[in-house]
């Protein structure tokens, strides 16, 4: 899961969702390695959960970033913009990609979908889930990509006229429109009853079916950019935010407590979303708890999630071909050790490829580094 802004100020809000989100997508892939046991399911069963954390963080950064410009009435920079996404995404995403295509022994699973899915970011929307599995996380990466390619296009669109009502009228039918789609996928798929993974492959990849969360960060972004002194009015509130917020993410886990059923999949997408906005929301201030309290440790894993999540699955394989049988059981503590590995490859992918280009990305732009950011940067991507 990607975003922008390597070496900006942060929210220390924002960093521990970005933390939290990493961590808890580790405790689900848990599985590939035999999992935590049953005492600790309740502690990774919903871990998919923290992909949609990126997502609305993703959407309120990078809509901050496409959108202050444009009221100022600027000219966007689409050249600039791609460019610093390229940066940003390609260096890590290129180094890992080799790794799993040349190396099939470092993959969780045998299979793999063709390199060349991955480097034009449609494996989400091609994959054969059941039998092609390694490096299949990138399918986030792609929904990412996806909406780096076409936001500021629409964006632009959009704002040539700026219309409250007509920003309203896209976002209510994006909205519908993907509980519509989520529901005939269900609904048909469910009577056929193919062979193949239909809920992965169907509903739960293609980028169409998951812009819940990007379109909530977008709408944060387009109400900070738009109308600053409500956003500063509620963020007085921001704590019953927060509240509201996760009273909102535990109807969210309710719904979802069938996680491949119909109410999940029509409706529970955009109250995950709505619940995770209030968070980013109230951690994209100073005024809430999380927002105020800096919690050591979070920074850093907040700065390196990118390489973290595009390597974590390749550590989690390693670690069980070396020491799998000795670890088999230990349950948290087995995972303690995975995290570690995981954090090691992380680190070092960070720090030797990906940060590197972020330096030389800051130092060929002609924008400053904190234009459009949030003072943060919502790490995938």
């Amino acid at each position: 899961m990607d975003d922008d802004g390597a070496s900006m100020n942060r929210f220390p809000g924002l960093d521990l969702l970005r933390a939290i989100a990493i961590a808890w997508v580790m405790l689900f892939h848990s599985f590939i390695v035999g999992g935590l046991g049953e005492n600790f399911a309740w502690l990774s069963r919903y871990g998919w959960m923290g992909v949609d954390i990126f997502f609305v963080l993703s959407g309120f950064l990078i809509g901050t970033q496409v959108l202050r410009p444009l009221a100022r009435g600027e000219w966007l920079s689409f050249g600039g913009f791609y460019a610093r996404r390229a940066y940003r995404i390609l260096p890590a995403f290129v180094v890992v990609l080799a790794l799993y295509a040349l190396f099939p022994t470092l993959r969780e699973a045998p299979g793999m979908q063709p390199w060349w899915q991955f480097a034009t970011f449609t494996m989400n929307l091609l994959i054969d889930y059941t039998n092609n599995q390694a490096f299949s996380h990138a399918w986030s990466l792609c929904v990412e990509e996806h909406f780096y390619l076409l936001f500021p296009l629409l964006a632009w669109g959009l704002t040539r006229k700026p219309s409250a009502a007509k920003f309203a009228v896209a976002c209510a039918g994006t909205i519908l429109l993907g509980i519509a789609l989520r529901s005939g996928v269900w609904l048909q798929d469910t009577a056929a009853d193919p062979s193949r993974n239909w809920f992965v492959e169907d509903i739960y990849y293609p980028t169409w079916m998951r812009l819940d969360g990007l379109l909530t960060g977008v709408m944060l972004a387009s109400l900070r950019v738009y109308k600053p002194k409500v956003w500063s009015q509620l963020q007085a509130h921001s704590n019953g935010v927060l509240l509201m917020g996760i009273a909102t993410l535990c109807l969210a886990l309710w719904l979802f407590r069938d996680r491949v059923g119909l109410l999940g999949n029509s409706i529970g997408w955009p109250v995950l979303s709505f619940g995770l906005g209030m968070l980013v929301f109230a951690g994209a201030g100073e005024k809430s708890v999380i927002g105020r309290w800096r919690i050591p440790g979070a920074g850093w894993i907040a700065a390196i999630s990118y390489s973290l999540y595009l390597s974590h699955k390749m550590a989690f394989h390693v670690v069980e071909t070396l020491f799998g049988a000795q670890l088999q059981g230990r349950g948290v503590w087995a995972f303690a050790c995975y995290a570690l590995a995981a954090l090691l490859a992380g680190a070092m992918l960070y720090y030797t490829i990906e940060l590197p280009f972020l330096r030389l990305r800051e130092r060929r732009s002609a924008v400053p580094a904190d234009e459009g950011s949030a003072k943060a940067a919502p790490q995938l991507q």
